[in-house]
């Protein structure tokens, strides 16, 4: 998936989506739930405090 797919997903513009991936931004507890659904992982993970 590109940066686009995923940010038409969440409903956020492209750029956006972009400063979450660099950490400029952070996004919100809502769209790191939604960010879990879509690639079908747990938020534990995705913040690195698990290996799986």
């Amino acid at each position: 998936m590109t940066q686009r797919d995923v940010a038409a997903k969440l409903g956020v513009a492209q750029p956006v989506y972009q400063r979450f991936e660099k950490g400029i931004f952070e996004c919100s507890y809502e769209q790191l739930a939604a960010i879990c659904r879509l690639y079908d992982i747990s938020a534990d993970y995705l913040l690195g405090l698990t290996d799986y």
